[in-house]
């Protein structure tokens, strides 16, 4: 059988990433997720180094954990998922915990004004540009990036849930606070990318597969707006960055990504959709024929998975998806409580499948 493939990129068919709690890390290779894991350049070097001697040493014959013998200049905590250094910018306390990502305490704003400048000039933007310059400075080079969020995460960020009200009693004004918000991620995110080659690993680890770099807008508060206001209000950012930044793709964590699978369709080129753990892939793949499906397993429930649950848990997503070559597979923030058989059965079912497509 032949496949379409996106030309917007290469990669290998059913390419497979996985991500670890703060709270595995922690547990197995004795790491503290302090404000310095983040920002003090030698420890940042140091603890991605470990995190990848961790990973070659358990599941190295599935090519985790290449870079384990390697210093590397990494800006950000490739290895996590956690967006919060926008949200800091534009005023939110961040908290910091041994054993979790830092937590992002709303800044309950009762304003829509958003100072892009400013936030650019503040000393949370300020103090990545630090580590940046003294890792450049001593390697001669950066890599990784760091997550960008969304327009909607960062508006729920700073007004909460009144943001919700918003969109019913002041639309317009809305409209040009997610702008602003946009004009503030644009200019982040092309920083980023410009200093290191990519900026969203540290959304999703899988576009680490993709080349060239995916851009990758988290949209994880979507799934608490209707169909409606994701097109009148969020939609037209998605359809202008799909056409400014390529491949270009949407992060949408929550359980239904098929209720907006219309609107998505919409988008120019959606060439990523990395698609939440519930989400019904094949109304996915029929709204989106060439589009890459990123499945998400959900990482709670494997934990009580037999492994051949799991296999055909699997099996039947990928099925779903209906092409191996647009079709992806990861699971993230896995605890301390996951086994290692369970990272097995993901990257041998993958194995498996790549045979009996004969790809």
């Amino acid at each position: 059988m032949t496949y379409i493939k996106n030309p917007a990129f290469s990669n290998e068919p059913l390419p497979v990433e996985i991500v670890f709690h703060p709270s595995w890390w922690h547990k197995h290779c004795g790491i503290d997720f302090d404000e310095d894991f983040f920002y003090h350049p030698l420890k940042r070097v140091e603890s991605e180094r470990c995190m990848e001697k961790e990973l070659y040493e358990r599941f190295g014959q599935f090519g985790l954990g290449s870079d384990y013998d390697k210093d590397l200049p990494l800006i950000g905590a490739v290895h996590n998922a956690a967006g919060y250094l926008l949200s800091e910018m534009l005023g939110c306390e961040i908290r910091y915990f041994a054993d979790s990502a830092p937590q992002v305490i709303p800044a309950q704003k009762t304003d829509f004004h958003v100072d892009v400048d400013a936030a650019f000039a503040g000393p949370a933007f300020k103090r990545l540009e630090k580590l940046m310059s003294e890792l450049k400075s001593r390697y001669g080079y950066l890599k990784g990036d760091v997550n960008w969020g969304g327009i909607l995460n960062l508006a729920m960020d700073l007004r909460g849930e009144e943001i919700l009200m918003d969109f019913l009693l002041q639309p317009d004004e809305v409209k040009l606070y997610f702008k602003k918000i946009a004009e503030l991620i644009e200019r982040f995110f092309c920083f980023i990318q410009q200093e290191t080659g990519s900026n969203s690993i540290s959304v999703n680890r899988n576009v680490i597969n993709i080349t060239p770099a995916v851009y990758l807008h988290s949209e994880c508060s979507h799934t608490m707006i209707s169909e409606e206001q994701y097109e009148e209000f969020l939609l037209p950012f998605d359809v202008e960055w799909s056409k400014k930044y390529r491949p270009y793709g949407v992060h949408y964590c929550g359980p239904d990504p098929h209720r907006h699978a219309a609107q998505m369709a919409k988008i120019p080129h959606l060439d990523f959709l990395d698609a939440g753990w519930g989400g019904d892939m094949v109304c996915l793949r029929k709204h989106l024929p060439s589009t890459f499906i990123n499945i998400r397993l959900d990482p709670v429930s494997i934990n009580t998975m037999s492994c051949e649950t799991l296999e055909q848990h699997i099996r039947r997503l990928v099925n779903d998806c209906a092409n191996p070559w647009l079709t992806g597979i990861c699971c993230i923030n896995m605890d301390d409580k996951v086994t290692d058989d369970k990272i097995h059965t993901i990257f041998s079912t993958a194995q498996q499948l790549r045979r009996e497509y004969r790809l």
